[in-house]
């Protein structure tokens, strides 16, 4: 074997071709698909306890906080004296596209940020970039994978970083804040697909008892059609036998 070859069959190279793949299927491919957000399921375990004329609006409520935290965003920029306008709603723009772009909201965070950063006067990490940011960082890894979310935070980390100039005392509340947020979604992320696949077991353990069931019949009825088959084969059988002995016996009789 080559070096070459060892090289390249080495588990160190192996993960990280894989961890760069990875990188390329969540943030680099398809960045502009069309994704809408669902709405939640009418039968989920809270909703379904609701009266029926709430949960056709409550299966809305993640549009709402999306659309409630871009107006908390278009506000902050306001508090910014130039620009005003521009300070709050290209930051906001970002926060609204998750709902239907997820992969492109995170990168147009990232040309907001630069955006605010010029033509604002709290550096890198305004009030409208900030909270714009997190939000952005959070709804995305909520509609995508945990190691989404983890290319996410590191990659805002290494811009934010490189833009300050290598300093990371700047970026560190920012940082610290969104991997707080991330790892709780984290968790509801894992808990969720946990519940699901104990859902999907016994979805398919219940599938399986009713084939089973069904089968079980099928074979009971089969047993039974096969049993009186039987039967009226004997019947059959010896009626005709009788009619047959009646039949030899005709000719004596007749005599």
């Amino acid at each position: 074997m080559t070096e070459t070859q060892t090289k390249t069959s080495s588990p160190e190279i192996r993960a990280a071709a894989g961890a760069m793949d990875g990188l390329r299927e969540d943030l680099f491919r398809h960045v502009f698909a069309y994704r809408p957000l669902p709405p939640l399921s009418p039968e989920g375990r809270f909703i379904r306890r609701l009266p029926e004329g709430l949960r056709r609006p409550v299966v809305w409520t993640p549009h709402a906080l999306v659309l409630f935290a871009a107006f908390i965003v278009l506000m902050s920029g306001f508090a910014t004296w130039n620009f005003r306008l521009l300070m709050g709603l290209v930051p906001a723009i970002p926060v609204a596209m998750t709902l239907v772009r997820p992969v492109a909201a995170f990168w147009g965070s990232w040309v907001a940020t630069l955006f605010c950063a010029l033509l604002g006067t709290d550096g890198l990490w305004g009030a409208s970039a900030f909270i714009a940011q997190v939000v952005v960082l959070v709804v995305v890894a909520a509609r995508t994978r945990p190691r989404t979310a983890a290319w996410m935070w590191l990659l805002t980390l290494l811009f934010g970083v490189f833009l300050e100039g290598g300093d990371p005392s700047i970026t560190a509340p920012m940082a610290v804040l969104s991997a707080f947020a991330l790892l709780v979604v984290t968790v509801f992320q894992v808990r969720r697909d946990a519940e699901r696949e104990v859902r999907d077991a016994e979805r398919e353990v219940t599938v399986q008892r009713t084939v089973t069931a069904a089968e079980r019949d099928r074979r009971t009825l089969l047993e039974e059609r096969t049993t009186i088959a039987r039967e009226l084969h004997d019947v059959v059988a010896h009626h005709m036998s009788v009619v047959a002995i009646q039949a030899e016996a005709a000719p004596y009789r007749v005599e």
